[in-house]
Protein backbone atom coordinates (compact mmCIF):
# COMPACT_ATOMS: atom_id res chain seq x y z
CA UNK A 1 0.00 0.00 0.00
CA UNK A 2 1.23 3.63 -0.97
CA UNK A 3 0.07 6.14 1.10
CA UNK A 4 -0.24 9.54 -0.26
CA UNK A 5 -1.61 12.36 1.45
CA UNK A 6 -4.52 10.83 3.22
CA UNK A 7 -5.23 8.73 0.44
CA UNK A 8 -4.20 5.00 0.07
CA UNK A 9 -3.27 3.09 -2.61
CA UNK A 10 -3.27 0.06 -3.73
CA UNK A 11 -3.38 -2.46 -6.80
CA UNK A 12 -6.64 -4.15 -7.19
CA UNK A 13 -6.86 -8.02 -6.83
CA UNK A 14 -9.24 -10.23 -8.64
CA UNK A 15 -11.66 -9.87 -5.39
CA UNK A 16 -12.03 -5.91 -6.35
CA UNK A 17 -14.01 -6.30 -10.05
CA UNK A 18 -16.79 -6.14 -8.64
CA UNK A 19 -16.16 -2.65 -6.44
CA UNK A 20 -14.70 -1.46 -9.70
CA UNK A 21 -17.85 -2.42 -11.94
CA UNK A 22 -20.15 -0.31 -9.09
CA UNK A 23 -17.13 2.59 -9.23
CA UNK A 24 -17.33 3.21 -12.78
CA UNK A 25 -21.24 2.69 -13.11
CA UNK A 26 -21.52 5.37 -10.77
CA UNK A 27 -19.19 7.55 -12.16
CA UNK A 28 -20.95 6.93 -15.37
CA UNK A 29 -24.40 7.77 -13.80
CA UNK A 30 -22.69 11.04 -12.81
CA UNK A 31 -21.65 12.00 -15.78
CA UNK A 32 -25.31 11.15 -17.48
CA UNK A 33 -27.13 13.58 -14.85
CA UNK A 34 -24.77 15.84 -15.96
CA UNK A 35 -25.38 15.66 -19.77
CA UNK A 36 -21.71 14.17 -20.45
CA UNK A 37 -21.76 11.39 -22.83
CA UNK A 38 -19.08 9.53 -22.00
CA UNK A 39 -19.25 6.59 -20.25
CA UNK A 40 -22.74 4.39 -19.42
CA UNK A 41 -24.09 2.45 -16.71
CA UNK A 42 -23.29 -1.60 -17.37
CA UNK A 43 -20.73 -0.85 -20.26
CA UNK A 44 -17.78 -2.58 -18.49
CA UNK A 45 -18.53 -5.59 -16.37
CA UNK A 46 -15.71 -7.99 -14.43
CA UNK A 47 -14.31 -9.43 -17.02
CA UNK A 48 -13.13 -5.80 -18.37
CA UNK A 49 -11.24 -4.92 -15.12
CA UNK A 50 -10.35 -8.64 -14.93
CA UNK A 51 -8.19 -8.16 -18.47
CA UNK A 52 -6.71 -4.90 -17.23
CA UNK A 53 -5.70 -6.25 -14.06
CA UNK A 54 -3.83 -8.83 -16.31
CA UNK A 55 -2.95 -7.06 -19.03
CA UNK A 56 -1.37 -3.73 -16.60
CA UNK A 57 -2.34 -2.45 -13.32
CA UNK A 58 -5.62 -1.41 -11.77
CA UNK A 59 -5.16 0.51 -8.92
CA UNK A 60 -7.74 1.61 -5.77
CA UNK A 61 -7.65 4.42 -3.72
CA UNK A 62 -9.06 4.83 -0.41
CA UNK A 63 -9.50 6.79 2.85
CA UNK A 64 -8.12 5.86 6.19
CA UNK A 65 -11.47 4.15 6.80
CA UNK A 66 -11.15 1.96 4.08
CA UNK A 67 -13.18 3.62 1.83
CA UNK A 68 -12.56 3.58 -1.77
CA UNK A 69 -12.37 6.97 -3.03
CA UNK A 70 -11.79 6.32 -6.82
CA UNK A 71 -9.68 4.17 -9.35
CA UNK A 72 -7.85 4.07 -12.53
CA UNK A 73 -6.33 1.74 -15.07
CA UNK A 74 -3.05 1.78 -16.29
CA UNK A 75 -1.80 0.52 -19.46
CA UNK A 76 1.69 0.22 -21.47
CA UNK A 77 0.10 0.42 -24.90
CA UNK A 78 -2.85 2.29 -26.92
CA UNK A 79 -3.06 0.79 -30.10
CA UNK A 80 -6.76 1.54 -30.21
CA UNK A 81 -6.33 5.31 -29.93
CA UNK A 82 -2.40 5.98 -30.21
CA UNK A 83 -1.49 3.24 -32.97
CA UNK A 84 1.91 1.70 -32.73
CA UNK A 85 4.31 3.77 -30.20
CA UNK A 86 7.69 3.55 -28.82
CA UNK A 87 7.53 2.24 -25.28
CA UNK A 88 8.00 5.90 -24.01
CA UNK A 89 4.54 5.93 -21.94
CA UNK A 90 2.27 4.36 -20.10
CA UNK A 91 -1.51 5.21 -20.59
CA UNK A 92 -4.59 6.44 -18.16
CA UNK A 93 -7.36 5.02 -18.16
CA UNK A 94 -11.12 5.05 -16.56
CA UNK A 95 -9.67 7.46 -14.39
CA UNK A 96 -12.95 7.19 -11.61
CA UNK A 97 -13.78 9.11 -8.35
CA UNK A 98 -16.17 8.08 -6.01
CA UNK A 99 -18.14 11.32 -5.43
CA UNK A 100 -19.60 10.34 -2.28
CA UNK A 101 -16.31 9.95 -0.42
CA UNK A 102 -13.17 11.35 -2.31
CA UNK A 103 -11.93 14.42 -0.77
CA UNK A 104 -11.48 17.38 -2.59
CA UNK A 105 -8.66 17.07 -5.35
CA UNK A 106 -8.56 13.16 -5.22
CA UNK A 107 -8.97 12.81 -9.28
CA UNK A 108 -5.68 14.70 -9.34
CA UNK A 109 -4.02 12.95 -6.64
CA UNK A 110 -4.92 9.35 -8.28
CA UNK A 111 -3.52 11.24 -12.07
CA UNK A 112 -0.54 12.07 -9.81
CA UNK A 113 -0.17 8.57 -8.52
CA UNK A 114 -0.26 7.26 -12.16
CA UNK A 115 2.26 9.58 -13.36
CA UNK A 116 4.35 8.27 -10.57
CA UNK A 117 4.11 4.78 -11.54
CA UNK A 118 4.76 5.45 -15.16
CA UNK A 119 8.06 7.36 -13.95
CA UNK A 120 9.04 4.79 -12.06
CA UNK A 121 8.47 2.19 -14.99
CA UNK A 122 11.35 4.59 -16.52
CA UNK A 123 9.17 6.41 -19.44
CA UNK A 124 9.32 9.53 -19.94
CA UNK A 125 5.47 10.12 -20.77
CA UNK A 126 1.81 9.62 -19.25
CA UNK A 127 -0.82 9.34 -22.09
CA UNK A 128 -4.72 9.51 -22.27
CA UNK A 129 -7.11 10.35 -24.03
CA UNK A 130 -10.61 12.41 -23.83
CA UNK A 131 -13.71 11.74 -25.65
CA UNK A 132 -13.92 15.07 -28.30
CA UNK A 133 -17.40 15.94 -26.65
CA UNK A 134 -16.17 16.33 -23.28
CA UNK A 135 -14.61 20.02 -23.17
CA UNK A 136 -14.47 20.02 -19.42
CA UNK A 137 -12.44 17.02 -18.51
CA UNK A 138 -9.85 17.94 -21.63
CA UNK A 139 -9.48 21.50 -19.55
CA UNK A 140 -9.46 19.51 -16.19
CA UNK A 141 -6.62 17.15 -18.25
CA UNK A 142 -4.88 20.55 -19.64
CA UNK A 143 -5.22 22.25 -15.85
CA UNK A 144 -3.13 18.94 -14.80
CA UNK A 145 -0.26 19.92 -17.25
CA UNK A 146 -1.53 17.40 -20.29
CA UNK A 147 -1.16 19.32 -23.52
CA UNK A 148 -2.81 17.98 -26.73
CA UNK A 149 -0.54 16.51 -29.30
CA UNK A 150 -3.52 14.80 -31.53
CA UNK A 151 -7.14 13.80 -32.83
CA UNK A 152 -8.45 10.52 -33.40
CA UNK A 153 -11.79 10.76 -35.25
CA UNK A 154 -13.46 7.38 -34.66
CA UNK A 155 -12.25 5.33 -31.66
CA UNK A 156 -14.42 2.48 -31.74
CA UNK A 157 -16.30 1.39 -28.87
CA UNK A 158 -17.25 -1.86 -26.97
CA UNK A 159 -20.36 -2.06 -28.27
CA UNK A 160 -19.21 -1.00 -31.84
CA UNK A 161 -19.41 2.86 -31.68
CA UNK A 162 -16.80 5.05 -32.79
CA UNK A 163 -16.27 8.35 -31.32
CA UNK A 164 -13.85 11.04 -31.33
CA UNK A 165 -11.21 11.14 -28.92
CA UNK A 166 -8.52 13.92 -27.81
CA UNK A 167 -5.18 12.78 -27.65
CA UNK A 168 -2.97 14.42 -24.86
CA UNK A 169 0.24 13.81 -23.40
CA UNK A 170 2.55 15.46 -20.30
CA UNK A 171 6.13 14.49 -20.09
CA UNK A 172 6.98 13.02 -16.97
CA UNK A 173 10.70 15.03 -16.28
CA UNK A 174 9.86 16.33 -12.75
CA UNK A 175 9.32 13.02 -10.99
CA UNK A 176 12.37 11.70 -9.78
CA UNK A 177 12.75 7.71 -9.76
CA UNK A 178 13.27 6.13 -6.58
Amino acid sequence: MIIDDEILFRQAREKDAGTLVQLYDRAARWMQKRGIEQWKPGERDAAHFLAAMREGEVWLAGDGDGRIVGGYELCWSDEDAWGVQPPVAGYVHRLMVERRTAPAGAGRRLLEHAERRIARSRLARARLDCVSTNPRLLAYYQGAGYRVVGEFPSKRAADGRRYGVILLEKRLDRFTVV
